[in-house]
């Protein structure tokens, strides 16, 4: 699917929040191998590189669009390279530290990609993830209604991304049943102060809403945006509005 790394971007401070969060869980090493899972534009990666001079971070993203921006980034001790999170956890290739800020909420079947993942690191390795929690989301919860109900069930022909995000229980016994120790497993509010209704759409907008869109031709888009900025409206009746936006963070060592 496209991604707009500008619409992305309008966001950066209330996307780097939970970055800077998770990135202040790893230990720095001497010397480690580090891969960034979705690292969108490179961007966050290339503070990465910064924050810990003795890594050497490959960033990988399934969207050519956003890896565009990525080359400017790029050094001696950061490569970018287009790939699926599924192609990488199939790869079998080991890691000192696997990273992934907002983005394995986009990978099916946590259940079976989690052990994956954690099985590619080296004992001692590291792993740090953040993803938003989109089955509490307000806005989440409002794109999961308004697309079962009609006529957007119709333009969709019944099209719906069911959020693989699991429980904080379900991640903790995923991490402790493949071998990591040293666990910090916790959900974090990062909230978003709109001063209008509009500003929650655009935020959601360039994210869980993209697969959708894509689907739909003009005129039906046209009608899906007014009808869930009304529902935008609905739930968030007061300006300035505050939404609660949930996220998980979750760390650990490999055994």
């Amino acid at each position: 699917m496209p991604w707009n790394p500008e619409l992305y971007d309008q966001f950066k401070d209330v996307r780097y929040r939970p970055f800077y969060d998770l990135a202040a869980l790893i230990t720095p090493e001497e010397s480690f191998q580090a891969i960034d899972l979705g690292c969108g534009t490179g961007e966050q990666t290339a503070i990465l590189t910064q924050k810990f001079p003795g890594a050497h971070f490959t960033g990988v993203d399934a969207s050519p669009e956003m890896l565009a921006k990525s080359k400017a980034f790029e050094n001696e001790r950061l490569q970018f390279r287009q790939a699926t999170t599924e192609a990488i956890t199939g790869s079998g290739q080991k890691w000192d530290l696997i990273f992934s800020n907002a983005a394995l909420q986009w990978s099916p079947d946590h259940e079976t990609l989690f052990p994956k993942m954690l099985s590619l690191l080296h004992p001692g390795g590291q792993f740090a993830v953040q993803m938003p929690v989109q089955k509490e989301n307000v806005l989440n919860k409002i794109l999961f209604e308004l697309i079962e109900e009609q006529p957007f069930a119709t333009y969709l022909n019944g099209y719906k991304r069911d959020s693989p995000v699991l429980s904080l229980d379900s991640y903790a016994q995923l991490l402790f049943d493949n071998g990591m120790k040293d666990i910090q497993l916790f959900q974090k509010v990062y909230p978003i102060i709109a001063t209008d209704h509009d500003t929650l759409y655009n935020f959601i907008s360039g994210t869980s809403l993209v697969p959708y869109m894509e689907r739909l031709d003009k005129e039906q888009q046209e009608h899906f945006i007014k009808a869930f900025k009304e529902r935008i409206a609905r739930n968030f009746p007061k300006l300035p509005a505050i939404y609660a936006f949930k996220r998980i963070l979750m760390y650990g060592i490999k055994t």
